[in-house]
């Protein structure tokens, strides 16, 4: 089986890992010159934790954990008012017990992928175009110039993925926009920083966070949510310009946000990342189109409101490759892709379902409103800090036996092959 991926992210070499082990040939193409480093954080949570059993990367995912003891709410003084820190066996805490930053997880995946059998990475390179997707084989023009004949296809791009629209009608994929905006960047970590995922919420529909990593610096997020028309026209407009641009307009939006703000604004245009994105997440009718087929954000970015996005790419590299072990030499992929979608869809859309509520609720524009935000956060943290109550709410669980009402399949070829 002659495989294709485009995307070094997560949800890419997580099967191209998988397909090695059943001797399948994996050509990844990615259009950066290098992995991206490290990025913001992620969770992986349940059956995702038991794919990484799996893989044989428990420990190392473990050992590039943020080291983030929890997530707090703050004042504008930085004092918590509502703590909910890690805990052995309970979820009540925002932070994952896997907690990792996406880099680090992707570049686990490269290192445990790339010395495979049959595996090759081709970077700063990218699909130009697709000559023909038919019965026989999907034939492809890459940006070095070469042109290749492959059985399958998989576009792993991400959310905003150009191979996807090469292959798919505009109208077969629905972007879902939320109605927020989220900066993140890295600053120098100073001796007042801790290691808890810092909350500040902010009036006028504004939040800042800041969150440890293992690398001595910290992450810096900016959200905010428009209240009107002119301002949504004011974000939506930033995103197709320049950093500069779109810095210019996060001071802006956040000046006089209180909290750190004033640092970290200060601080924005010396990082060496900055990532400037809208919250929209992915839906398309179907994932597949004859040999070709959407995996990871590219088919059902979940936004991070769900704390899912990792997680389900993780999940679907396995149960892919889980189905696609299952084909007779002469059987055509869509088999394996209608079987994976069949499979697979219900649950990612329950997990794209986010409360109507939800991110506005968090989100107050003006004081009461976060006067009432703060109040129920601060009892639910009073009352979760009862090892009683964990229990009867179901809380006391730790990150792996939460399955989210998901039972992973059973692949026995698969795993036998591991």
């Amino acid at each position: 089986m002659r495989v294709l991926i485009s995307g070094a992210g997560v949800a890419g070499p997580s099967l191209a890992y998988f397909l090695s082990n059943i001797g399948a040939r994996v050509t990844i193409v990615e259009k950066t010159p290098a992995l991206l480093p490290h990025g913001q954080n992620v969770d992986i949570t349940g059956a995702a934790v038991k794919v990484i059993r799996k893989m044989g990367l428990f420990e190392e995912v473990k050992r590039y954990h943020t080291s983030e003891k929890g997530t707090q709410f703050i004042d504008a003084n930085g004092r918590p008012f509502a703590p909910f820190p890690v805990k052995e066996n309970s979820v009540t805490s925002l932070t994952s017990e896997f907690e990792i930053l996406r880099g680090d997880m992707a570049k686990i995946l490269w290192e445990a992928s790339r010395n495979q059998p049959g595996v090759e990475y081709i970077f700063d390179t990218t699909i130009q175009q697709i000559v023909h997707n038919n019965d026989e084989s999907v034939k492809v023009e890459l940006s070095n110039g070469t042109t290749q004949e492959y059985d399958l296809l998989v576009a792993a791009d991400g959310q905003w993925s150009k191979l996807r629209k090469q292959v798919f009608a505009l109208e077969s994929v629905n972007v879902v926009d939320k109605n927020m905006y989220v900066v993140y960047f890295t600053v120098p970590k100073t001796e007042a920083d801790n290691n808890w995922w810092n909350v500040y919420i902010g009036l006028q529909s504004r939040i800042i966070t800041l969150r440890p990593d293992p690398h001595g610096t910290i992450r810096a997020m900016f959200t905010i949510m428009p209240r009107n028309e002119a301002q949504k026209t004011a974000w939506q407009n930033a995103m197709r310009a320049g950093r500069q641009k779109q810095e210019e307009l996060v001071r802006q939006e956040f000046a006089g946000a209180g909290w750190e703000a004033k640092r970290l604004l200060d601080a924005m245009s010396a990082a060496p990342d900055f990532y400037f994105h809208p919250m929209q997440q992915i839906k398309m009718d179907k994932w597949s189109h004859n040999r070709v087929i959407c995996l990871g954000d590219t088919a059902f970015a979940p936004t991070p409101l769900t704390g899912m996005g990792t997680s389900l790419a993780i999940l679907g590299g396995y149960m892919l490759a889980g189905e696609l072990v299952k084909l007779q030499p002469d059987q055509h992929p869509r088999m394996a892709f209608d079987a994976y979608e069949t499979s697979f869809r219900p649950f990612v859309e329950q997990t794209q379902e986010v409360p109507g509520i939800f991110p506005g609720a968090v989100h107050p524009d003006v004081a009461w409103k976060r006067w009432l935000l703060q109040t129920a956060l601060s009892t639910v943290a009073w009352a979760v800090s009862f090892p009683l109550f964990t229990r009867l709410i179901g809380a006391a669980k730790s990150a792996e036996e939460q399955d989210d009402g998901f039972s992973l399949p059973q692949y026995e070829d698969l795993d036998r092959a591991l």
